[in-house]
């Protein structure tokens, strides 16, 4: 046994042992994380029944549950935050129970054998920054588009042409189409031949003003040059502007757009 103000790990305890420690986790708020053998049972919305098998408990210190097997990312079962948490030891198992009143849902979760408990006082108060993907970014422009200029309309995205698929097709303020190829990571000289190529094809069928404007958060040394060369454009676009037009709740939607 390994004892701690924030650390308390316990190698194949007893039932009772077990019990005691866990108890204290409930009332303390701290994690728990139990492996052992042990059987899940379901009831509310739906209902479920694993059988016997060697699983990873993970309770929080809100009061979320969640039952994981050996493989895979997901939990089999689980209940969300806000639980109410019973252990006691019946017929020489250890039963934990988690329990929601609204609507009415129990998980129990029964283990004849315990490998190993550890309860943990973990201190995170860190914000979470979640960065935009590159099909973030392209709904980013299509719900803002002032994001690329002022007076920028989107027509389509993901435009099939020939050498590929346009992230992001449009007019601008003056009527010229715009055709957009976005990246999330420095932009090197392929993504500067990949829009060009676009450009061309749009040019082919389109007897058109055509602007073609490469979109990441900085380029490469010497693409700048051959962005001129080839008469495109580049913008500047942090993807962590785009992760902030998505997080406002009313431009979750890209429906809204269309």
């Amino acid at each position: 046994m390994h004892n701690t103000e924030k650390l308390t790990v316990l190698k194949n305890p007893t039932l009772q042992e077990a019990k005691s420690i866990i108890e204290k986790v409930f009332l303390n708020r701290k994690t728990l994380v139990l492996a052992g053998n042990c059987k899940v049972i379901y009831d509310g919305r739906a209902s479920s029944k694993l059988d016997l098998g060697e699983r990873l408990l993970i309770v929080k210190s809100d009061g979320a549950i969640l039952v994981h097997r050996s493989f895979g990312y997901e939990p089999v079962n689980w209940q969300p935050s806000g639980s109410i948490l019973h252990v006691q030891i019946k017929a020489n198992k250890l039963q934990i129970s988690a329990i929601k009143h609204s609507p009415r849902e129990t998980l129990k979760v029964t283990f004849n054998e315990i490998l190993l408990l550890s309860a943990l006082l973990l201190d995170d108060s860190a914000d979470f920054t979640l960065f935009a993907s590159e099909k973030d970014m392209h709904q980013a422009i299509l719900i803002k588009p002032s994001l690329i200029e002022e007076g920028f309309k989107p027509i389509s995205y993901e435009k099939k042409v020939a050498p590929g698929f346009i992230d992001v097709y449009g007019v601008d303020k003056n009527g010229k189409l715009v055709v957009i190829e976005v990246k999330r990571r420095t932009a090197g000289k392929e993504a500067v031949i990949q829009l060009a190529n676009y450009v061309k094809a749009i040019k082919n069928k389109a007897d058109r003003n055509i602007r073609g404007i490469l979109v990441a958060p900085n380029i490469s040394k010497g693409v700048q040059k051959l962005l001129f060369t080839l008469d495109l454009e580049f913008i500047a676009l942090d993807p962590r502007k785009c992760a902030k037009v998505l997080k406002k709740p009313e431009n979750t939607k890209l429906e809204n757009f269309f």
